[in-house]
């Protein structure tokens, strides 16, 4: 069978979305990709390095077939490969960006995370994790991680410290402390993945699925997935919390989830 002689100079990927004007921003101020060309209802997006070109179609435009003018960018992830993953994700944090995936690394080596854009197109960041070499006297690796400053987190109802976390030395999971001061209701919402709380001080009333359960120091609690839940201290109280490190949150009334940063 004869060779392919194909010859390609650059690559495109072409997506359809409600608005154009939305995703153009967002590639341009999350990725740094430049406007090559611009139309209404049309943009031409490039980097300059090995990342695919993109064009951003407005759906319904006769530039395309009939049969493919009400086709969305759905099912569809944009990876990109990058080195300092954890840098690009923490940026990306910063920024403000929507990040939908926290950064995990599967057992296979691959890191990644993810974040959406305003139309649904998923963009993933991946890096490999180098692969070390066995010794016989190095069969498992100890981390030990200390909590700074930087890991800390306040919210008008609560203090969290990170402390394991896939940007802190974990593969799979991630965990947390939580202080309450007294009075102190954090808000109703769910969380992708299951939870499991100590309380190591106090006491803390978990609402969960509409029952309330009164949690005393020296007990631990067990919180489902996709449950709605809230969690009121009547007094100053602690919790250390464990979760997948892939876990988010959503609340009722809002769009999307969030990633919880103590726990990235």
């Amino acid at each position: 069978m004869p060779g392919v002689t194909l010859n390609v100079t650059t690559s495109t990927l072409s997506l359809t979305v409600a608005d154009v004007d939305a995703s153009r921003e967002f590639f341009r101020t999350h990725l740094g990709y430049e406007v090559a060309m611009a139309a209404d209802g049309f943009a031409s997006l490039t980097r300059g390095d090995a990342a695919a070109d993109v064009v951003l179609l407005r759906r319904g435009t006769e530039v395309l077939p009939p049969e493919q003018r009400d086709r969305q960018a759905t099912g569809l992830i944009l990876a990109l490969t990058v080195t300092g993953i954890e840098a690009e994700e923490r940026r990306l944090r910063e920024a403000g960006a929507p990040i939908t995936m926290p950064l995990r690394e599967e057992p296979w080596g691959e890191r990644l995370f993810q974040l959406t854009d305003p139309n649904g197109v998923v963009v993933q960041f991946v890096e490999w994790a180098a692969q070390e070499e066995p010794t016989e006297n190095d069969e498992a690796t100890v981390t030990v991680i200390t909590p700074t400053a930087e890991d800390v987190t306040e919210s008008p109802n609560a203090r969290m410290t990170g402390l394991a976390a896939p940007s802190r030395g974990s593969a799979e999971l991630s965990t947390w402390t939580v202080a309450m001061e007294a009075g102190r209701t954090g808000p109703e919402h769910a969380v992708s993945r299951e939870q499991i709380w100590t309380v190591t001080a106090g006491t803390l009333e978990v609402t969960c699925a509409g029952r309330t359960e009164q949690v005393s120091a020296g007990q631990t609690c067990v919180l489902p997935p996709d449950t709605l839940r809230r969690i009121h201290a009547p007094r100053a109280a602690e919790a250390h919390v464990a979760m997948r490190a892939d876990g988010v949150a959503s609340a009722p009334g809002a769009e999307g989830t969030r990633a919880l940063p103590w726990a990235c």
